[in-house]
């Protein structure tokens, strides 16, 4: 599935609307647009059996995140702290910026 529009960025607070974890906050870390999927912070977390390898690392058992589909978030505003949709504007110079369509506050820095 090839999403070349994505309107969730890095560092973005989104929170998941179905799965195990729905009704949670988490940070973008990474996101995958071809697969359209993203690694969410502390979001569905699995386990991963290791072995112990000979540079000083331990065997056992590591939690990790693991991707999630973009559908099942929804971007979070800084200002009225809800999950809103989102528009695009452009400003003066040219410049497209992601503004809140509850409080018309600015998304991006």
């Amino acid at each position: 599935m090839l999403r070349e529009k994505c309107h969730i960025k890095k560092d973005d607070k989104v929170k998941i609307i179905t799965g195990k974890d729905k009704g949670k906050i988490g940070k973008v870390m990474k996101i995958d647009r071809k697969k359209g999927r993203l690694l969410v912070e502390n979001i569905n977390m699995m386990k991963k059996h290791s072995k112990p390898n000979s540079q000083n690392r331990q065997g056992g058992i590591i939690e990790t995140e693991a991707p999630i589909p973009m559908s099942n978030t929804i971007l979070m505003c800084n200002k009225c702290v809800a999950p809103v949709r989102i528009k695009m504007q452009r400003l003066e110079d040219g410049k497209k910026v992601r503004v809140c369509k509850k409080c018309n506050e600015f998304i991006d820095n």
